[in-house]
C-alpha cells in the first residue's frame, strides 16, 4: 500500500489524543501545550497504571480508549553513566514500549503518531550541524548505542507503517531539553539540571566555590521543554514525511557560558573553577533545524529567560522533584 496524502491543518480538538509519558519531561510540556490549544479528550496513564511494556495491557488500553491522534513520548532515559551502565535495559525496554505503542495504534487506527526521538541517533563523528539525512551514515557514540539504536528502530517503524499502511506519521528528534518536570538527581540529571542544583546547593550553603568537571570548552544546544511541546504539535499539523524533523535552536553555547549563565540565574556569587583534568565528551553536538525553519516554526524561548524560569520551578518543587 502506498503512502496517503496528508492534508496540513488544525487537528480535531474534540478527538482523543493520547500521550504516552505524559508525567515525563517532554510529555507533560505536550500535555500542557495541548490543554492550551484547546484539546479537550486528552488521555494520560501513568507508569503504574499501564506499564507500556506489557504488550497485551498496550493494546486493551488502546481497544478501550480507540485515540485518534498519538505522541509516543514515553521512555526509558538516563544520562551518559546509566546508558553506559545498563545498556540491555536502555535497548529492551524502549524497543518493546515503542513497538507495543506502534502496533497497537495501527491495530486501532490511529490517524496521526508522533514519536519523539532523540539527537544521539546520529553517528559521533558525523559533521556538525547534524543533519537528517546523516542518520545510519557511521558509527554511534558507543556509551548510548543501544539507547540510540533503540531510537533508530522506533523512526524505521514509522517509515515502515508509512510504506505499508500509507497512515501519516512522522518522528521528532529534540536536541538536549530541560524546563519544569526536568529530572535533577545528583546522579540521574543531564548537565544544565545538575547545574542548576549544584549552583542553588552552593548558594544555599555559602560554598566559596564550584568546580565542575572538564575544560568548560564543549559546545552544546539548548532548547526548552515547552518549545518543543509547540514544535510537535506544530508538526503535527503542518508536516507529513518519512524523514525524521530536528527540534532545536540551531544555536550553541559552551559549557563554560552555561554555567555562569546558571551561576547568574540562582545568584550564585562564588568562583567557578574547572578540573580539568577530567573528561569534555564530544566537543560539539549542534543540530540543523534547516528543515524544521523552513515549514515556518522557530524557537522563542531564549535560554537565560528558560534557565530563570526553571530555576525558579525548582524551587518551588525541591520537595517532591524526581530524586
Amino acid at each position: 500500500m502506498s503512502e496517503t496524502s496528508f492534508t496540513p491543518g488544525a487537528l480535531d480538538r474534540s478527538a482523543t489524543f493520547y500521550v504516552a509519558g505524559h508525567r515525563g519531561l517532554v510529555g507533560s510540556a505536550i500535555w500542557r501545550r495541548l490543554e492550551d490549544e484547546g484539546f479537550g479528550n486528552l488521555v494520560g496513564r501513568a507508569s503504574s497504571e499501564l506499564d507500556l511494556k506489557d504488550r497485551g495491557a498496550v493494546f486493551e488500553f488502546f481497544a478501550a480508549e480507540k485515540p485518534r491522534y498519538v505522541a509516543l513520548a514515553a521512555a526509558k532515559v538516563g544520562g551518559i553513566l546509566a546508558n553506559n551502565t545498563y545498556p540491555v535495559d536502555f535497548l529492551s525496554e524502549n524497543l518493546r514500549i515503542q513497538t507495543n505503542v506502534m502496533d497497537a495504534a495501527l491495530e486501532h487506527g490511529v490517524e496521526r503518531l508522533l514519536f519523539l526521538g532523540s539527537s544521539c541517533i546520529y553517528p559521533k563523528l558525523a559533521p556538525q550541524p547534524l543533519k537528517e539525512e546523516y542518520l545510519l551514515t557511521g558509527h554511534l557514540e558507543p556509551t548510548n548505542d543501544a539507547y540510540a539504536i533503540a531510537k533508530i528502530a522506533g523512526i524505521l517503524q514509522v517509515q515502515a507503517v508509512r510504506r505499508q499502511y500509507g497512515l501519516p506519521w512522522i518522528s521528532a528528534m529534540p536536541t538536549n531539553l530541560y524546563g519544569p518536570g526536568d529530572n535533577f538527581s545528583p546522579t540521574g540529571s543531564h548537565v544544565l539540571p545538575a547545574l542548576i542544583r549544584r549552583y542553588e546547593e552552593a548558594r544555599l550553603s555559602g560554598a566559596e566555590s564550584v568546580t565542575n568537571w572538564g575544560t568548560g570548552s564543549p559546545l552544546r544546544e539548548f532548547l526548552h521543554v515547552d518549545d518543543m511541546a509547540e514544535a510537535c504539535l506544530y508538526l503535527l499539523e503542518n508536516y507529513d514525511g518519512p524523514e525524521q524533523v530536528n527540534v532545536g535552536v540551531g544555536t550553541d553555547v559552551t559549557i563554560r557560558e552555561l554555567a555562569q549563565t546558571v551561576a547568574d540565574a540562582v545568584g550564585y556569587r562564588g568562583a567557578i573553577e574547572w578540573e580539568t583534568t577530567k573528561p569534555d565528551g564530544t566537543p560539539r553536538k549542534l543540530m540543523d533545524v534547516s528543515k524544521l525553519t523552513a515549514l515556518g516554526w522557530k524557537a522563542s524561548i531564549g535560554l537565560d529567560e528558560g534557565i530563570r524560569s526553571t530555576v525558579e520551578w525548582f524551587r518551588e518543587h525541591q520537595d517532591d522533584f524526581r530524586k
